[in-house]
């Protein structure tokens, strides 16, 4: 049981609700921002009990700051500790956030929970994390829920947005023009995928390079040996190959055992 869990279980204070499993997550991508001077928003404060734990895990060098469009959520600052009242969904009272604080370490957005919401909120401040921060967004099982604007696979939700992630992230990799080298794949080192939550991981990310190290190498196939049988493998090869360019440029998939250039 990690600090944050033992926290959570013994917590007298404001009231915090969590799922149960957040706590690993928390202290897999949090914990080495502890006892350091940082800037910490939590979108959605509520209670504002979660405001305290992370004030307490992380201690008095921690800036933090919440928001909630609920006014009464001002009554839980205390030192370290400020909340700015507005709806997630306002770019214009995002962007005066981002003005009125540094830029952010941690940024955990447990805020309403709809697609828009969710959507717009790491639209106007991503940006603004760190190039070394974190941007966690949590209960994204929303995405799966009606009521919510979302749906298995739907269009505009969250989970299907973030889809688009895994795309940026790998885009130096691409050999197509619908997916350039974007700011995301160059600022961003990793995603991660949890039950009900989706981590962001930033940090400056170049070209990808590859070498090689060692002397002793495979000897090379004799070409004369294989003769005709090599040639009709080389123009198979390059028919499947031809065929796959005319598949990709549709977004059509392969055919199962067609495309495997053996």
């Amino acid at each position: 049981m990690n600090d944050l869990e033992l926290y959570f279980n013994n917590n007298n204070k404001r009231v915090i609700f969590k799922w149960a499993h957040y706590f690993d997550v928390y202290e897999r991508h949090f914990s080495k921002y502890r006892n350091k001077d940082i800037v910490i928003l939590e979108i959605g404060t509520l209670h504002g009990g979660s405001l305290q734990m992370w004030k307490h895990y992380f201690g008095d060098r921690a800036k933090i700051y919440g928001m909630d469009i609920n006014p009464a959520c001002k009554a839980v600052e205390e030192e370290n500790i400020k909340v700015f009242i507005g709806s997630q969904t306002d770019r214009k009272f995002l962007r005066q956030v981002k003005q009125e604080i540094p830029p952010i370490d941690i940024l955990i957005d447990d805020g309403g929970h709809t697609m828009l919401q969710q959507i717009v909120s790491y639209e106007e401040l991503f940006d603004h994390v760190k190039p070394d921060g974190v941007y966690l967004c949590e209960d994204v099982h929303t995405s799966y829920w009606l009521r919510y604007g979302g749906g298995h696979k739907r269009r505009g939700s969250f989970i299907e947005y973030s889809k688009n992630f895994i795309d940026q992230l790998n885009a130096y990799h691409s050999v197509e023009k619908s997916l350039p080298v974007s700011s995301f794949t160059r600022s961003v080192n990793s995603v991660h995928y949890y039950d009900s939550i989706v981590v962001v991981e930033k940090r400056p990310t170049p070209q990808p390079s590859a070498s090689q190290t060692g002397t002793i190498k495979t000897p090379p196939m004799n070409l004369e040996a294989h003769g005709m049988a090599l040639v009709t493998k080389n123009l198979r090869y390059r028919l499947k190959h031809i065929a796959n360019v005319v598949l990709a440029f549709f977004k059509l998939p392969f055919k199962k055992g067609s495309f495997d250039y053996s």
